[in-house]
């Protein structure tokens, strides 16, 4: 793994010199792919991220038997050229593969296979197997959540819950969710409105495990007609590990709208409404061993904004992200990548 490389590495050209000291509060897949590339073209470049690790919603969350589950973004695509030579750096490190798992849709127990319109990837062995890789050459420091920035002269200081962060940046990027950008944003009140007017969905996703089979005869699938707008079955995708044999592991995703009415629910309440919508869209008796349900209160942008990144050169302050340019993770990757590049040119 140490001979790893990104072709962020030599995406932007190396200049002489000082460069401006560089903050990026959010270690997801935008704020990795522009951390790194400005890191490797010789800026000084910390990240911060509020939980234990680099990934954001490419999350994969490990249960006390050994098992696991993708609860966050589920697969990627790749259309882009540059997106693609890095999807191909991760599968040629072992760090993702292709899943070539059966996909279909469901409604009220009929299951129809969807013909395969494109390659879908996944992280191996986990979802963010590849950002944390993007991320291990960085600066990054794991639970700091950056509350509010301050004038300090023509730089900015952070602040998080436990008080400010050392040292002062000229340069600030928010690459969160939308809503947790706009208070980091204050002072760039225009940016902070244009943040403000995104939308952002929420999903709430539980994670069941099943003692046997659910026996489908697909390994996802978009559902109708239900409060779930998604299942996966964890055993489908490469490299995950079978903790107990003929156990099965599933995602569920609620639908925007279910998910926004059940947001302030109790999990338990949550784990047990997503099992009986999946048993209900299955036509199947459903009895968990364990589900447990996780609140994605900002999953998916509606609709994301058409601009690539925003930034005030003024301020220093900036924002990337899926919600800026597209609603994936090559999106994502494309926003961070964006602003790399126009903090490069300046």
């Amino acid at each position: 793994m140490a001979s790893f490389t990104s072709p962020l590495d030599t995406l932007l050209p190396k200049r002489s010199g000082p460069r401006p000291r560089v903050a990026v509060i959010g270690a997801g897949i935008s704020g990795v792919a522009l951390a790194r590339a400005l890191h490797s073209a010789g800026y000084p470049v910390q990240v911060f991220e509020k939980s234990r690790g680099a990934g954001g919603r490419m999350a994969t969350r490990r249960t006390e038997d050994g098992g696991a589950f993708d609860h966050g973004a589920q697969y990627f695509t790749a259309r882009d050229a540059l997106f693609q030579e890095q999807v191909r750096r991760w599968m040629d490190a072992g760090l993702a593969a292709e899943w070539n798992g059966v996909i279909g849709t469901l409604e009220h127990g009929r299951v129809t296979r969807s013909e395969r319109e494109h390659t879908r990837y996944v992280g191996v062995p986990g979802m963010g197997a590849g950002v944390k890789q993007l991320a291990e050459e960085l600066a990054l420091h794991r639970e700091v959540r950056v509350e509010r920035l301050e004038r300090e002269g023509p730089a900015w200081r952070l602040f998080a819950e436990s008080g400010p962060v050392p040292g002062v940046f000229d340069v600030v990027v928010a690459a969160v969710p939308a809503p947790q950008a706009v208070p980091l944003l204050a002072g760039a009140p225009g940016l902070a409105a244009r943040a403000g007017s995104v939308r952002m969905q929420p999903c709430l996703a539980v994670m069941a495990r099943f003692a046997s089979s659910v026996e489908l005869e697909v390994d996802a699938a978009f559902v109708h007609g239900s409060p779930l707008s998604w299942i996966a079955r964890e055993e489908g995708k490469p490299g995950r590990r079978t903790v107990h044999p003929g156990e099965e592991r599933w995602v569920l995703h609620g639908s925007p709208e279910a998910s926004r009415e059940a947001l302030e629910d109790a999990p338990e309440q949550v784990a047990t409404r997503w099992v009986e919508a999946f048993a209900a869209a299955t036509g199947r008796d459903m009895r968990p061993v364990e589900a447990v349900a996780h609140r994605w209160r900002y999953a998916l942008p509606a609709p994301a904004r058409e601009e690539s990144f925003l930034f005030d050169a003024a301020s220093g302050l900036g924002a990337c992200g899926d919600w800026c340019g597209g609603p994936r993770v090559e999106g994502a990757f494309l926003s961070g990548v964006a602003l790399a590049r126009h903090l490069h040119s300046r």
